[in-house]
């Protein structure tokens, strides 16, 4: 099998997954609407007055899944999404807004705003139903008082830089906004509240998607506190953050919301689709295309160098047991990358795809390869790729343009180094986030005819 062909491959597998997390098909096949009312999936009621409210990478195609279904004339105001500038689309007859991602900006103070006096005009008996995706943290900033939109934005970045988990970030987001951590569940008024989730947590911990704007939350003020000081920048975090943080741990802020706050028949919770929903659709379609398929990790998370790392291992123990016939060695995740001060350019799916390739030259994987590590929402880092597909051939083809490989590895700058040998995974914002995707695609040198 050709190089290009592996290439082609592992394009395929990747978009097989994006499609399998559509957030119009997901959600317009869980709603169904009749003379009995609106089921949402084995729920249903005869709510007259019903609030549609999206946020996060995939609401508008969330959004108008919902439409497709739910009759105009049910909906107690128009229906409102918030999503990225790059996922953002025209809705008729709904208001659609953009906002800052992954650094929070005043648009999105704005539409958390817009979605806070929305939620207030929700009365007893009233359906609220959410569509959150992921992204819905950095979209809707609603700092807790006495923190400004500057503090929030700069405990964002430092969060984004420290190598925390996505579990830990929301953590401390939730302890210092008004609506996450089941802030807007206390703003419903009484309201029945339904959310319908895609998820881009590992875990599809509920509390953490988004930061759980509309369920309980198992974390403490002393948890985000931990959290900050245990990666080093709890002295680099605002002052109002801080003595906010401190505070709440005294007892003197309220907590967010907790399990015994909630009741069950009135707010309930459905999971979509998420990284493993993704993962399922590219091992079919592996074995359709008469791969042998190998799980190397469906909780992909840690520092992307050292994933990498183990996954050239994987490969390389694989090649060593003699493989007879073509194999597909495939992960899903959300690895970090921790940053110093100086950095490049990159994502951690780059950071990964480069540190593969790298670690495959030197354990010397003696057959042809391809690995692709793409975001799902097309979006890796602050760049404009997806990520990247590398070859056997990739590290050849940035020395030949005059590029130290290693040594952009170590300064975080993946992007121009796989911009120079033509690497990089470059497909758009796609409308859904359900994390990321690798896959790694082997044909051992005695197979190469296949």
């Amino acid at each position: 099998m050709q190089t290009a062909a592996l290439r082609e491959d592992a394009l395929h597998c990747f978009m097989t997954g994006i499609a399998a997390a559509d957030p119009y098909r997901i959600v317009k096949n869980h709603l169904r609407f009749d003379s009995a009312g609106l089921h949402i999936g084995q729920h249903s009621g005869r709510w007259s007055r019903i609030h549609l409210i999206a946020f996060g990478k995939a609401a508008c195609q969330m959004l108008q899944g919902a439409l497709a279904v739910i009759p105009k004339h049910y909906l107690a105001s128009p229906p409102l999404a918030v999503t990225t500038d790059d996922n953002l689309e025209t809705i008729a007859a709904a208001d659609s807004y953009a906002a800052g991602h992954p650094v929070p900006d005043q648009r999105g103070l704005e539409a958390a705003q817009t979605v806070i006096q929305r939620i207030s005009h929700c009365q007893p008996g009233d359906l609220l139903l959410l569509l959150i995706s992921g992204g819905g943290s950095a979209l809707l900033p609603c700092p807790a008082p006495g923190i400004s939109l500057a503090d929030k934005t700069q405990l964002t970045a430092l969060l984004l830089a420290c190598g925390a988990d996505i579990n830990a970030i929301n953590c401390v987001r939730k302890h210092c906004s008004q609506i996450k951590g089941g802030g807007l569940l206390r703003l419903a008024n009484g309201a029945d509240v339904h959310t319908l989730v895609l998820s881009d947590v590992i875990n599809n911990d509920p509390s953490s998607i988004a930061s759980g704007p509309s369920v309980a939350d198992p974390t403490t003020f002393a948890d985000a506190i931990a959290i900050l000081q245990h990666h080093a920048i709890w002295e680099k975090t605002p002052d109002s953050i801080r003595q906010h943080l401190q505070q709440g741990a005294a007892g003197l802020q309220p907590e967010t919301l907790k399990p015994d706050e909630v009741t069950v028949d009135r707010q309930r919770y459905t999971l979509l689709a998420s990284n493993s929903h993704s993962l399922d659709a590219i091992i079919e379609h592996c074995q359709q295309r008469g791969y042998h398929t190998s799980l190397f990790s469906r909780a992909l998370t840690g520092d992307a160098q050292q994933a990498a790392q183990a996954l050239a291992a994987r490969a390389k123990s694989l090649l060593d047991s003699c493989l007879d016939k073509p194999t597909a060695l495939l992960a899903g995740g959300e690895t970090t990358v921790t940053l110093p001060e100086q950095h490049g350019l990159g994502g951690r799916n780059q950071e990964m795809a480069l540190a593969f390739a790298l670690s495959a030259e030197r354990l010397q994987l003696t057959a042809d390869w391809c690995f692709l590590s793409g975001g799902s929402d097309g979006r890796d880092g602050p760049t404009d790729a997806a990520g990247a597909i590398v070859d056997h051939l990739s590290l050849q083809r940035m020395r030949s343009a005059g590029i130290i490989a290693e040594s952009r590895l170590a300064q975080h700058d993946s992007y121009h180094a796989l911009q120079a040998s033509n690497d990089l995974l470059m497909t758009g914002a796609t409308g859904t986030n359900i994390a990321d995707l690798q896959i790694l695609l082997l044909v051992a040198n005695n197979q190469k005819n296949h």
